[in-house]
C-alpha cells in the first residue's frame, strides 16, 4: 500500500473523502519498475458552504513534487481527487479514468466509504453501447499516425470538395457546412451522426470532428494541415521513429477495455494483455507493421461489437441526479457514513 507524506495525508484528511485509490500503470499491469511514478485517484464530498454557495471545485490536485512542472520521477505521487459532481459527469460521459476507478481492484483502494460501495454497486447504470470518451481517444491516437493510406485518400477527397464549394462561396456568400451537407462525402473514416448534447449534425473526417455550423474556411485549413503532416507522420510511423508510445499504448489499452465492457460487462485488472501494452509502452514493437495494423482491427472490432450490443444508448443522468441529491441529504442531514 501507498505511505503518502504527511503534507499530502493532512490535506486529504481535512476532505469528506468518498474513496481513494491507486490509479494508472500499476492498476492496469503496465507499471515498469523503477521508471513508473505513482498516481492516485480519489472522490470527495463537497462541503456545505462550498454546495450553498455555488463553489462546488472540480478537482484538487497534490503532489509530492516542489514543482508541478518538473518530470515525475519513479518516487514522486501524483493525487488528483475529484469532487462527487464532477466524477459522476466523467462517469457519465465515459471519461476513461471515471470508469477505471469502477473497478479498481480492492487491494489497490486506499479508503472507501459506503458511498463508493453504491456507486459501484451501480456502475453498470454507467455503461452505454457509445463509450464514446473511450473510442474517440483510441481513435485520435490511431488517426494521429495515418494507419493507412486511405485516410490521406479520405483527407484529399473531403478536401478538395471543400475548397471547390469554397470557391463558389466567394461569389456569393461564405458556406457552412450545413449548406453541402447533401454533397459530402461517405467513405471509410468520414461519419455523419447528430450531437446527442446539441442536436447539431456533425461530420468526423479521420477523427476530426466538425458542427454543421462551422465554415469552410474555418474546416479546410484543419484539413490540409492534416494532410500537409501526413508524409511525415507517415515516414517516422515506417522507420518506427518520433512515436509516442505510451500515447499509443493507452490506444489499445482503451480498445481492451471498451471490448471487455461491451462483451462481459466489466473491466478487469490487472489486464490481461498487459505484458503486450508494456512491450507497445517501451517501443519494443514496430508500429507500422505489428501495433497499427491491430490497433486498427480493434478499432473495426468494437464498432462490430458497439453496434450488435444491448447496452443503452446514453446513460440514464436522472438517476445519478438523484443518487447526487440524496447522497448530500443523507450524509449532511441524517448524518450518512
Amino acid at each position: 500500500m501507498v505511505n503518502l507524506p504527511k503534507r499530502l495525508n493532512d490535506r486529504i484528511k481535512e476532505l469528506n473523502i468518498i474513496a481513494l485509490m491507486q490509479a494508472g500503470s500499476q492498476v492496469y499491469g503496465t507499471d515498469i519498475p523503477g521508471k513508473s511514478d505513482i498516481d492516485l485517484k480519489g472522490v470527495f464530498l463537497p462541503n456545505k458552504e462550498q454546495i450553498y454557495l455555488g463553489r462546488i471545485p472540480r478537482n484538487i490536485s497534490l503532489t509530492t513534487k516542489k514543482n508541478k512542472d518538473d518530470k515525475n520521477t519513479p518516487e514522486d505521487i501524483d493525487v488528483e481527487l475529484f469532487s462527487l459532481h464532477e466524477y459522476i459527469k466523467l462517469a457519465c460521459n465515459g471519461q476513461t479514468i471515471a470508469i477505471d476507478m469502477l473497478h479498481t481492484p480492492e487491494d489497490m483502494i486506499i479508503e472507501k466509504s459506503a458511498i463508493w460501495d453504491k456507486i459501484v454497486a451501480n456502475r453498470p447504470k454507467f455503461y452505454t453501447k457509445n463509450l464514446n470518451a473511450f473510442v474517440q481517444y483510441a481513435r485520435r491516437q490511431a488517426s494521429r499516425y495515418c494507419l493507412r493510406g486511405s485516410r490521406l485518400g479520405t483527407i484529399e477527397r473531403v478536401l478538395n470538395l471543400l475548397k471547390e464549394e469554397s470557391l463558389l462561396a466567394k461569389l456569393s456568400i461564405e458556406k457552412r457546412l450545413r449548406d453541402v451537407w447533401s454533397n459530402l462525402p461517405k467513405l471509410e473514416h468520414t461519419r455523419k451522426y447528430v450531437d446527442e448534447k446539441t442536436g447539431l449534425r456533425m461530420y468526423e473526417v479521420c477523427g476530426r470532428k466538425f458542427p454543421e455550423t462551422a465554415k469552410l474556411d474555418y474546416i479546410i485549413p484543419i484539413l490540409q494541415k492534416f494532410k500537409d503532416n501526413y508524409g511525415q507522420r507517415a515516414e517516422d510511423a515506417k522507420n518506427n521513429k518520433n512515436i509516442d508510445w505510451k500515447a499509443i499504448s493507452h490506444a489499445v489499452r482503451a480498445a481492451i477495455e471498451v471490448k471487455q465492457i461491451l462483451t462481459e460487462g466489466t473491466i478487469t485488472f490487472p489486464l490481461k494483455e498487459a505484458e503486450y501494452l508494456r512491450d507497445i509502452k517501451q517501443g519494443k514493437l514496430h508500429y507500422q507493421n505489428e501495433v497499427a495494423p491491430d490497433l486498427e482491427g480493434r478499432m473495426e472490432e468494437l464498432e462490430d461489437l458497439a453496434e450488435k450490443s444491448t447496452l443503452p444508448n446514453s446513460v440514464d443522468r436522472l438517476f445519478w441526479d438523484k443518487f447526487i441529491i440524496d447522497t448530500i441529504e443523507d450524509y449532511y442531514y441524517i448524518n450518512y457514513y
